[in-house]
């Protein structure tokens, strides 16, 4: 069976993986990420890869960073967490390795991961929505994942929510993962643990001070029922429903995955998105209703859809 790698670069860490044709990761390893230093990451990426293909047949491998990545998927044009401008990833890699080399945009190759072997499998038009620190997303419309003009498309967490509201970290202000994120969790959780003490009693007495709290202090008190935990949770779910009714009134899917970090405790924010989206949706009670599913394949869809992407090079 035909083996490919498949690398998803994170601000912290590289996750390399062989994978088959199945979709399967027949072996993996994880590598410190040195992200202030873009040609030691490229390194790492390379000395990851060479390891994992000693002794084995490789076909290619695709590489997911977090960034926009041009429509020939060599070079990262800017990635804010990785100190990469212009970086000409896929020959640096390529060179390394002696092997062809794919670059995506890391939402996307979670989007084909999904749609080829977890919760989107058989749905002919998908939107991936990764929940993570900010707001990534992929489009999977029959069969094809969609990248834009330039390479940069699905960039949905930077569509304008609230016209002249918070600043991103792009330059915008109002932006949908300003208010859907992970960080807008954290946030939301801190200011009304600050204004309402009271609400917050359980997330307090895990975290201490409104300052230290945190993504799994949030989810730990919302499992005990704490309410301010629930309301930062709900607020979430909220704004995102409202994005996806956004969203399904432009591309009109049949499906919506959500992954990311903060998918892990969808079941706290889930229904709530669910009915935002339904209260939300133009012309609602005429169309059908998208679905809405958590994604399958947890930290491994990056990975594992970056690989499928090289075999289809």
């Amino acid at each position: 069976m035909a083996l490919t790698i498949g690398v998803d670069i994170g601000g912290t860490k590289v996750a390399a993986g062989v994978v088959d044709e199945d979709g399967q990761i027949v072996a993996k390893l994880l590598r410190p990420t040195p992200a202030d230093n873009p040609d030691q990451v490229a390194h790492t990426i390379g000395e990851a890869i060479l390891e994992l293909a000693e002794g084995r047949e490789i076909e290619a491998v695709g590489l997911g960073a977090a960034g926009f990545v041009d429509e020939t998927r060599s070079i990262v044009r800017f990635a804010p967490n990785l100190a990469w401008r212009e970086e000409p990833l896929q020959k640096k890699v390529s060179d390394m390795v002696g092997l062809p080399v794919v670059v995506e945009n890391d939402a996307n190759a979670m989007a084909w991961g999904e749609a080829r072997f977890g919760a989107g499998r058989g749905e002919t038009h998908l939107v991936c929505v990764t929940v993570g620190t900010g707001i990534g997303g992929g489009l999977v419309f029959e069969g094809s994942l969609y990248r834009g003009r330039w390479g940069m498309g699905a960039e949905l967490g930077h569509m304008q929510v609230v016209p002249e509201g918070r600043r991103c970290g792009c330059g915008n202000l109002g932006c949908w993962e300003q208010y859907a994120s992970g960080s807008a969790l954290v946030n939301e959780a801190r200011r009304i643990a600050e204004t309402d003490p009271g609400r917050a009693t359980t997330l307090l007495k895990i975290a201490g001070t409104p300052e230290e709290i945190e993504g799994q202090e949030i989810t730990d008190a919302a499992r005990q029922g704490d309410p301010a935990a629930l309301a930062a949770f709900a607020s979430i779910g909220q704004w995102l429903g409202q994005g996806m009714a956004d969203l399904a009134a432009v591309l009109d899917p049949g499906c919506f995955i959500l992954g990311g970090g903060v998918s892990r405790a969808a079941d706290l924010w889930i229904d709530e998105a669910r009915e935002s989206f339904a209260t939300r949706l133009s012309g609602r009670g005429h169309r059908p209703l998208a679905d809405i599913r958590p994604a399958e394949l947890g930290a491994a869809a990056g990975l594992v859809g970056a690989a499928d992407l090289a075999r289809r090079r």
